[in-house]
């Protein structure tokens, strides 16, 4: 098996900063002090993939692409080329798998988020050549991607047959104002497996008597950390203000304390008394790990979890979902919980 490794090293980036995606946010996300997601993320996969498969041949690109990561792995990769210039771009990208299609690997194993698989996917559109996403971006739209680094990994090794599957991107800056278009960039062959995610789909429904009765049971004293999406954007209306549609707000007493929080400004919010609350993706069943990195796992482990959704959204999952960065949060997070859907129900829901 030859496979092809790139990494995005700034997928990702601006997601624990509050900037909710990276596009023409680099040096902003910088700035707030954001810490590379992508590297760590290609680390746990490649290590994975060693531990399964270690006569592996793995073509890369040079760093901060994938060279140095995969020889960390155990790998002794061949480096075909390096990126243009100081900073990398989606040139880089494109030319990183050219090279690899060039030299007949089985699959890209890439590293990122919607903005990359679609790269890789323009990259490969006449090769032929499999691909499939280690997730490390702040959105995920795409069906190209493993659930995890570790599935990717376990994909990559044993795969036998492929499909063709859904690259899918939304436009940032419209993100940013809490508008949200997906848009389909290209259909890529993709490893067949169980763990892969879902194409994001649009949930339906009314949540207002769900909401009214979060806003009802709030308690005096504690702090509430309400996650992005419509489903939250209705708990934050009937608690009496209108939310960051897609950000992170935190709310004591009447009070928002944070609107569209960074992780470092909902961990200065945080009381002694926390509850986050969230809602799963719709037709993938993420509850953390897509969409909201600011509740990081520094965060989520300071609060109570509850997680809320429509009856019809859950109606569409099998299951829930995780993927924090940190694996012992996730193990410890799995299992059957009740999710919150109406006023007063509840459902059972397994988190896997």
């Amino acid at each position: 098996m030859r496979i092809g490794v790139v990494v995005n090293p700034i997928a990702g980036l601006g997601g624990r900063v509050g900037l909710k995606g990276t596009d023409g946010k680099v040096e902003e996300a910088r700035a707030r002090g954001a810490e590379p997601r992508a590297p760590d993320r290609a680390r746990r996969a490649l290590d994975a993939l060693f531990a399964r498969a270690p006569e592996t041949d793995v073509v890369t690109w040079g760093e901060p692409m994938g060279a140095d990561v995969t020889r960390a792995a155990g790998f002794d990769p061949t480096v075909l080329g390096s990126p243009a210039g100081s900073e990398t771009a989606a040139a880089d990208t494109r030319a990183a798998v050219q090279a690899f299609a060039e030299e007949d690997v089985d699959l890209v194993l890439f590293v990122g988020g919607d903005g990359t698989a679609a790269d890789v996917a323009e990259a490969l559109a006449e090769d032929g050549v499999p691909m499939l996403g280690v997730p490390a971006g702040v959105k995920v739209y795409s069906s190209v991607f493993a659930v995890s680094p570790e599935d990717a990994a376990a994909i990559a090794a044993t795969f036998t047959r492929v499909e063709e599957r859904e690259v899918m991107d939304i436009d940032e800056d419209a993100y940013r104002e809490g508008e949200v278009h997906p848009e389909l960039r290209a259909v890529a062959r993709v490893p067949v497996a169980e763990n892969l995610q879902s194409s994001k789909q649009t949930g339906g429904g009314s949540v207002e008597a769900l909401a009214e009765g979060i806003a009802e049971d709030v308690r005096e004293g504690v702090t509430y950390v309400l996650g992005p999406g419509s489903t939250l954007a209705a708990v934050k209306r009937a608690l009496g203000f209108e939310g960051s549609p897609l950000g992170v707000d935190v709310w004591r007493d009447g009070e928002v304390i944070v609107r569209d929080g960074t992780e470092a400004e909902i961990l200065d919010a945080l009381g002694a008394e926390n509850v986050v609350v969230v809602s799963p993706i719709g037709g993938q069943g993420f509850v953390l790990g897509r969409g909201n990195p600011q509740l990081s796992p520094t965060v989520v482990r300071q609060c109570d979890l509850r997680i809320v959704a429509s009856r019809a959204k859950l109606d569409d999952l099998g299951v829930l979902r995780v993927d924090t960065d940190d694996p012992d949060l996730d193990a410890d997070l799995r299992g059957w919980t009740r999710v919150r859907v109406g006023r007063f129900e509840q459902r059972m829901m397994e988190i896997v």
